[in-house]
């Protein structure tokens, strides 16, 4: 016993990095008419009154009265809210929490895209541990401060397929005063139940299919080429370890299934709407995303930036009431050039998400550095997607703000295969505008 031991003092001793991978999987519900076992669901995690947050696009729809009636089926009385706003800001979310006021409920329910599924998060916590918003944002944009215990249950049901919100223990608000994104980011966070129902984005628009599908096969390819579990070091305890710990096996299983529904799927979910064939890859693709999210870097971080810096950008097909940058678009728009920075820190595993996309053999061969890259470029031609940041009214002019709203993403920027500084943040950054000779218009209002 005493030589066992022994050794597994010094090993533990030699090793330089992270080993420990803290996988917490989300219950979930998948397959076409799942939305009908929410009701049962409530009941079973003990909810006896619901409040529904929504959108008023998604309330259109009909989806608030099937939720409602499958809850009041199980017995549960339930009351919608369908303010929230797409891409959440710090102040809307202090502005639902004057609103709802003090609403009565024992559980909560998330229906839309990932902006209502986050903003539901967010008056789950302030509910229930009152504090102002930037209490629990994450450094350098808030002070921090860990959610301070267990939160009324909550189900996230998507009609969207790309953050995969409904699995993730975190909430992405926009900051005003920074004119960038932010995030709480705890355990406490994640729903207690997903409900993935495909059909539920069968009413969804060209280009907010579009939108969702960039971010759920980009923060696919983000895990499979994130610094490695054994970059980082180890945790100081099990409550200091990072939700994010970089590429590992586990994660990979994910991941990879992601990266193979969506280069199978995405454009075609696009194209044709009714395909539910596609609608379910891609709901599948973005709940595996989700699963085996080991940590986003670049695009992500980019992303968090361009929103910031694009305030004009009104977004063809998305009924909004204001400019703003699209979630998925400001990832993508930078990803291509991202994954050209980032392979030749992790080669292999670049050309193994190739692969995956169905990038053609000769093309992984002859451009290596450039095939994961050029299937994005490629995909956002076929599914009409932003190709330059001027489309966003950007110009090269804005790119050291870009840089510096980028570099205050510590918690992301660290999962990057590749050390970022600000040299290299500004190469992607040209890299991602048009050529001079063929710059495109921007779309704006």
């Amino acid at each position: 016993m005493r030589s066992l031991l022994e050794r597994r003092e010094r090993l533990l001793a030699e090793r330089r990095g992270e080993t420990v991978v803290p996988w917490i999987g989300p219950t979930f519900r998948f397959g076409l008419g799942a939305t009908d076992e929410v009701g049962y669901e409530l009941a079973r995690l003990g909810v006896t009154r619901a409040l529904v947050v929504t959108d008023s696009n998604v309330a259109a729809t009909g989806l608030t009265e099937v939720v409602r009636a499958s809850a009041a089926a199980a017995g549960v009385e339930t009351v919608v809210w369908a303010g929230a706003q797409t891409e959440p800001t710090d102040e809307s979310i202090r502005a639902a929490i004057e609103v709802i006021g003090d609403v009565g409920v024992d559980g909560f329910v998330g229906l839309g895209g990932g902006s209502a599924i986050d903003t539901c998060k967010l008056i789950n916590l302030l509910l229930t541990y009152p504090a102002d918003l930037e209490t629990y944002l994450a450094k350098p944009h808030g002070q921090g401060v860990p959610v301070p215990g267990p939160l009324a249950p909550m189900i996230g049901v998507p009609t969207t397929a790309g953050t995969g919100s409904e699995c993730t223990p975190m909430a992405i608000v926009d900051v005003a005063a920074t004119h960038t994104k932010a995030a709480v980011s705890h355990y406490s966070m994640r729903p207690a139940v997903a409900i993935i129902d495909p059909l539920n984005a069968l009413s969804c628009p060209p280009r907010v299919t579009a939108s969702s599908g960039y971010d759920a096969v980009v923060q696919a390819l983000e895990s499979l080429t994130s610094l490695a579990l054994g970059g980082r070091p180890p945790a100081t305890s099990p409550a200091a370890r990072p939700v994010y710990v970089g590429h590992n096996p586990i994660s990979s299983l994910w991941c990879e299934e992601a990266v193979r529904q969506a280069g199978r799927h995405l454009v075609t979910a696009v194209v044709d709407g009714d395909d539910v064939a596609a609608r379910t890859g891609m709901a599948l693709a973005a709940l595996c995303s989700r699963l085996g999210n080991a940590g986003v870097h670049l695009p992500h971080a980019n992303a968090y930036a361009v929103v910031g810096a694009a305030r004009d950008y009104w977004p063809a097909g998305f009924t909004i009431d204001r400019h703003l940058v699209p979630h998925g678009e400001s990832v993508v728009v930078t990803a291509p050039a991202a994954f050209d920075f980032t392979y030749a820190a992790a080669p292999e595993r670049h050309l193994r998400a190739a692969e995956l996309l169905g990038v053609p053999e000769e093309k992984r061969r002859d451009a290596p550095e450039l095939a994961l890259g050029d299937w994005l470029r490629d995909m956002l031609v076929a599914t009409d997607g932003p190709r330059s940041l001027e489309q966003f009214g950007i110009v090269r002019d804005d790119v050291p703000t870009l840089v510096d709203r980028a570099m205050t993403q510590e918690r992301i920027l660290v999962c990057s295969p590749r050390e970022v500084t600000r040299e290299g943040l500004t190469q992607v950054l040209e890299a991602s505008f048009a050529p001079e000779s063929s710059t495109a218009p921007a779309e704006v209002a």
